[in-house]
């Protein structure tokens, strides 16, 4: 077992182990910090497969982004009252059928594994694509990374002004 294997399976450790933790807790907050070390994991597993350039956008994104979001939002949102919880025969048919579909989308998956054919060679050295990217970004498609900036700048600002409103 080489170092890459040993990084490729602490990675995939941290995901299955805070994934777990995300669906199991029943604190969201912990949910929530665990979805951290999920995106994280994710992160590490696509610079593993030379996606240098996903991998920094899933923390960027993911991690900066829409995890900070969520936690705000739970934060904000602990003192909502009067949200009905299934619970009695519905909660349990709930699990029950969300117990199924994981189970055949686990046999599914396994089957799929089992059965594959997989294409194995030598690999080849894979340079980082992230110089190759920006250069395009800001040469060939610089309009509609303008035209995503602004975009997203106007959706900021629209956040912005109706978070303020009072209600």
């Amino acid at each position: 077992m080489d170092l890459f294997e040993i990084i490729f399976y602490f990675f995939a450790a941290i995901v299955l182990v805070s994934a777990l933790v995300v669906v199991l807790s029943k604190n969201i907050m912990y949910s929530a910090f665990s979805l951290l070390f999920t995106f994280f994991g994710v992160a590490g597993l696509f610079v593993l497969l030379n996606a240098d350039f996903v991998g920094i956008t899933q923390i960027m994104v993911y991690v900066g982004g829409i995890l900070v979001l969520i936690i705000f939002g739970v934060m904000i949102t602990t003192k909502v009252t009067g949200v009905d919880i299934k619970e009695g025969i519905s909660g349990k048919l709930q699990y029950a059928g969300a117990g199924i579909i994981t189970l055949l989308t686990a046999i599914f998956l396994s089957l799929m594994f089992i059965n594959g054919k997989w294409i194995t060679g030598s690999s080849t050295d894979v340079h980082a694509t992230i110089h190759q990217i920006g250069t395009l970004l800001m040469t060939k498609y610089i309009l509609a990374f303008e035209a995503a900036a602004i975009l997203l700048l106007i959706a900021f600002i629209g956040a912005a002004l109706i978070g303020r409103r009072k209600a």
